[in-house]
């Protein structure tokens, strides 16, 4: 009969957790991409008139290399590398580098790309990334395409450019500073974007983790916590940039736009972002002068390796280097402009397969958001250790009280202590449940890791979630077991050694409350601490 008490109780636990976990917050139901982007070629080499003198394919020109000193406007400066093409020719052309997400210097940002280029007739200018406007939880891209004028202008005034015929170059994050700079600047000539997200910063998170998950090969109920990382307001603020939108800045976009994706990033919603642009860049009028190339086998830089890899394989590691039509292809553009702009064919390359839409992250609840959750963490720990620790210090006052009493030749009482029966559970309901906390921690950084790296791992992957959620069941039903027995001693969770009557009132009002304290407290926080793991999924039941 026991077992079928704490069988029905552990379920009906089991549901609660559930029903609270989805109430929580929301689950993860992406659209699927059902019209996609076709390339008209998969050739992607640039047409158009014939480039100016002084240009070149990658490879025709020796590079002069030069570090420089960039003033900004609040007395800062920047370091940069400027590389120059050998050669007699005046008036290039040049293109500022935009950096891309987390800090960057000038000698080991864009370096094949920026010599190639170099090599091919057109001046490069990358500068240190200034890091004023720019930290992990405040970014201001508005800002940060105030700071990368100074580059421009610095490059303007170079003897040997054309300053009529300089462009930006951004890549990745870059590339919701660089409309920014060009909705402010109309005498930039071109821009060129490197894996644009286009879509704000917190749908492409999410885009990227669900990408990323499906490529590891996840469990279906793990893509639930990706609403509630990505939407959730994070403990202390910050973080305004996540719904940074650049489309009001792409509506002013008039010069050209020359896109480059490696078809294999899994991080970039590429169809959708490259939709976007023509729409929104159209919506000055007439034809958006929009050239977009995918190039196969390349990775989010457009870096691709020597060892053959399968069509889905995203290359990563030390040994790679750029698309060898990459630079051919950017070189022949901007010397080929302005007819190369609207040169067919517009869309090139191979096929991209995105499959599902980057959207709006819907939020969790109030009481699921991050200061509340973080809130409710650090209130289940101190529960716990606070109540953990009443109980040991009970138990161990309780023994060296015998010990006196024997000692002097007194009637032995014993102190209060938890029932007998309820320790044991106690114990293991808020052991398991913290040991399941830091295993579902482990497993997700180790998914992390392992989607970081292109890779599958069955037994991390498949087997850490099945050993997560069975240590949680251990917990249920440990906690089903505890409910029963303080139901059968009527709720009585401290009792002493001896007959209540055989001790002092004020000593057994004391003792019991003591315990009564320490062991509710223990309850509590595991109870909360399980209402966290329901959240993150450790509990859903498909509900």
């Amino acid at each position: 009969m026991m077992f079928f008490r704490t069988a029905a109780t552990s379920a009906a636990i089991l549901l609660g957790l559930a029903a609270a976990g989805a109430l929580a917050g929301p689950g993860w139901d992406p659209v699927p991409v059902t019209e996609h982007v076709r390339p008209a070629s998969a050739d992607t080499t640039i047409h158009g008139s014939e480039p100016q003198a002084g240009a070149g394919e990658p490879g025709r020109f020796e590079v002069r290399e030069t570090s420089v000193t960039i003033e900004l406007s609040d007395g800062a400066s920047v370091g940069g590398l400027l590389r120059e093409p050998v050669t007699d020719a005046a008036d290039a052309p040049g293109v500022v580098f935009v950096h891309g997400a987390g800090t960057g210097k000038a000698s080991d940002a864009f370096t094949e790309a920026a010599t190639a280029l170099a090599s091919a007739g057109v001046v490069t200018l990358v500068p240190d990334k200034y890091l004023a406007h720019y930290s992990t939880r405040h970014r201001d891209y508005v800002e940060m395409a105030g700071d990368y004028q100074h580059s421009v202008e610095f490059l303007r005034r170079m003897p040997g450019v054309d300053p009529e015929r300089v462009g930006l170059y951004a890549e990745s994050e870059g590339c919701w500073v660089a409309p920014v700079m060009m909705a402010r600047d109309p005498g930039l000539a071109f821009q060129i974007w490197v894996s644009a997200p286009v879509v704000p910063p917190r749908q492409q998170a999410a885009f990227a983790m669900d990408s990323y998950l499906r490529n590891t090969d996840v469990p279906q109920g793990v893509f639930r916590a990706i609403p509630r990382a990505v939407g959730i307001r994070l403990p202390g603020g910050g973080f305004e940039y996540a719904d940074f939108d650049v489309r009001p800045w792409l509506a002013r976009q008039a010069a050209p736009i020359f896109m480059a994706y490696g078809a294999t990033d899994p991080s970039m919603p590429m169809e959708q972002a490259v939709r976007q642009v023509l729409a929104d860049t159209a919506a000055r009028g007439g034809e958006a002068p929009v050239t977009v190339r995918f190039y196969g086998g390349a990775n989010h830089g457009i870096n691709v390796s020597d060892e053959p890899l399968g069509d889905d394989i995203v290359p990563h590691g030390d040994d790679l280097h750029l698309h060898p039509g990459y630079a051919r292809d950017v070189a022949a553009w901007v010397h080929g402009l302005p007819a190369s702009a609207t040169a067919e064919p517009r869309i090139a390359g191979a096929q991209p397969e995105q499959l599902y839409l980057a959207a709006p992250v819907p939020q969790p609840h109030w009481y699921a958001d991050g200061d509340v959750v973080l809130a409710i963490v650090i209130g289940s720990a101190a529960l716990m250790l606070g109540g953990g620790v009443t109980l040991l210090g009970s138990r161990l006052a309780g023994r060296a009280a015998v010990r006196a009493r024997t000692a002097r030749g007194a009637d032995r009482r014993a102190a209060y202590g938890v029932t007998a029966g309820l320790g044991a559970p106690l114990g293991v309901m808020a052991g398991v449940t913290v040991a399941t906390a830091v295993s579902l921690v482990a497993y997700l950084l180790a998914v992390a890791r392992i989607a970081q790296d292109y890779g599958q791992n069955p037994l991390v992957v498949q087997g850490g979630w099945i050993g997560v959620r069975a240590l949680g069941v251990v917990a249920v039903v440990a906690a089903a077991l505890l409910l029963l027995r303080c139901r059968a001693v009527g709720w009585r969770v401290a009792s002493g050694a001896v007959p209540d009557a055989d001790m002092p009132d004020a000593e057994r009002r004391g003792g019991a409350r003591v315990v009564t304290a320490g062991f509710w407290a223990v309850a509590a926080g595991t109870a909360a601490l399980g209402l966290v793991l329901a959240h993150w999924g450790v509990y859903q039941l498909g509900i």
